[in-house]
Order: C-alpha cells, then structure tokens, then sequence
C-alpha cells in the first residue's frame, strides 16, 4: 500500500448535512411557524474546518464515515472540489449525519441534530499512517475512541493535536490528555471541572491534563486563552451577523492555519476571531469562507467589541 501524501491538516471527526430554516423570530412552544425557504449545505465541525484550510492553501486530509445516500454524494462533491484528500468511509443501508438548523433574525442558530449510530467512526478504522503523515491533527471528540486513538498516534509522532470539544463526552479525560491545543465552547472547562469561574477552570485543565493551551470561545466576546504564563482575551469583531452556524468550527480552522504559519498565539486568536466574523455574515457553516486576505482586511478596518469580563 503506498504511503499517503504529507498534508498540513488531518481531521477526524463530524461531517453533516444542514437544513438551514431562517425565521423572523423562534418559534413559541406550541406554536405554528411559517418559513419562507430550506437550503440544504454542508457542514459539520471537524469537515466545515478542514474545507477552512483547503480554501485558505493548506493541504488537508479528512476522515470519516458516511452513508450511501444523496448526502453523502453531496459531501463528497464539496471534498472533491475543494481539493481535499477524503478518506471516507462508506456504510451501507446507514442514514449520512443530518442537521435541523433554525435561524433567527438576530442570526443565532438552533441546532437539531440525528446521527445513525452505524456511522461512529471506531479505533480499528483509521489508519496510522494517514494520521502521522500530517504537520497537525483536529479533532472534536464526538466519536471519542477513534478522536483519542487519532491523538495518541500524533503525540507518538510528535504532532500537534487541536481538539474542538462542547460535551463531556465518556471518556473524554482519556482524550484531553493528548490534547495540545484544547479549544472548547464557553461552558465545557466549568462542567469538566465543577470550577465556575472560566479562567480558573482553565488554569485547572491545563494543570491537570499538561495541554500546551487551554481556551474557550465566548460567541461575540470572543476568546479566552491560558498558555501557562499569561491569560489572553481577545475580543470578537463587529460586523452585520446573517447566521452563526459554523462560527466555532471556523475559529478553530482559522487557529490551526495559524499555528501552521507559527504565529504568535494573539495573532492567531485574532485571525480565527476575525475568519469566524466573516463566515457570520453569510448563511450556513461554509457560506462565508473568505480568502485569507479578506480575513486580514476585516482584522484592519473593522472595530471590536469591548473586552468582555471573565464572569463566574
């Protein structure tokens, strides 16, 4: 078998299919809504950040699993345009991961999610090779066995793994500890932890698990970073939000092409910030993918949000 290709990125994790539904206001319990229109997009966290990196240049690999349907025809188009070496894993009779995604008028998105369990991605299917084959690993930790075997085989190799965590999953200790640069939604350090203040809680991860970076995104008062010798907070842009659907997935996309550039962490934080911004202007995970020099273009002209206090 020939060795595969070294890429920059290998992803491990989510793929979806979305149905955006945009309404003027959300829906009242009980209540009858009327929708205007459906579009049905690509997304997923761990797929919508490796499509990030392929569009900005870097070389990317992604592996999952998938169904034999019309969605996962429509996902491996997306891959094929977009240059990515997908290794997917196709499993007969099994419904491809779907998402009810409703939008209100403020942008913010409601996620339903269904995944067939047939479609978990296990240890026995991946292959070391393509994970040690890359200059850094993503995961999200959803499909915990494989994220963690994928982990160790890079930290074996001496390659960064970048997780994207939102739940405690079961054995999700087992899998921070191979984690480099742990990333996670505003309330996963408390609920992992039991330490309600923020920055204490990631003060306590990073001394617990010996993760190189421990940070959470906090939506429009951006990131909250702990290295180990200085807390960073970097506040998130201001711009007209369509839809924050695939924001985080985007973050994290906009940090590992930073890490890949060896920027300092500040510049990183600020570029993932301002690559999510722009993708919040358009609807859907991937609708607002800019090039990397629109990216940097907001990070010059457009204005912040204050920095936001660390609350308990």
């Amino acid at each position: 078998m020939l060795e595969p290709k070294k890429v920059d990125l290998v992803g491990v994790g989510l793929n979806a299919i979305d149905t955006l539904i945009p309404l003027v206001h959300f829906p009242a319990r009980g209540s009858k809504t009327e929708y205007n229109e459906a579009s049905i997009l690509p997304g997923g966290q761990t797929a919508t950040a490796v499509i990030a990196c392929q569009t900005w240049g870097l070389t990317t690999r992604y592996i999952g699993k998938l169904g034999n349907d019309h969605a996962a025809e429509l996902h491996r188009r997306e891959f094929d345009r977009a240059g990515v070496d997908a290794r997917l894993i196709t499993v007969p009779g099994a419904v491809s991961p779907q998402s009810l995604i409703i939008v209100d008028d403020g942008g913010e998105r409601t996620v339903l999610c269904r995944r067939d369990e047939r479609l978990l991605l296990q240890p026995a299917d991946l292959d070391r090779a393509c994970i040690q084959n890359a200059r850094v690993l993503l995961v999200d930790g959803f499909e915990t066995a494989a994220a963690t075997q994928a982990a160790r085989w890079a930290r074996a190799a001496g390659i960064p793994v970048v997780a994207d965590l939102d739940e405690t999953y079961t054995g999700v200790e087992d899998l921070i500890a191979c984690v480099d640069h742990l990333i996670v939604s505003r309330d996963f350090p408390s609920r992992l932890t039991g330490e309600r203040n923020l920055e204490r809680a990631l003060r306590l991860i990073k001394r617990q698990f010996g993760c190189a970076i421990t940070a959470a995104t906090l939506g429009a008062d951006g990131v909250v970073a702990w290295d180990g010798q200085q807390l960073q907070s970097r506040s998130a842009y201001r711009v007209a939000v369509t839809d924050t659907t695939g924001a985080g997935d985007i973050f994290h996309a906009g940090f590992i092409y930073g890490l890949v550039q060896d920027w300092p962490l500040e510049r990183r934080l600020d570029f993932a910030c301002a690559a999510a911004a722009l993708n919040c202007t358009c609807s859907g995970a991937r609708g607002g993918i800019g090039r990397v020099d629109a990216i940097e273009q907001l990070m010059a002209t457009t204005t912040r949000y204050a920095v936001a206090p660390i609350a308990n």
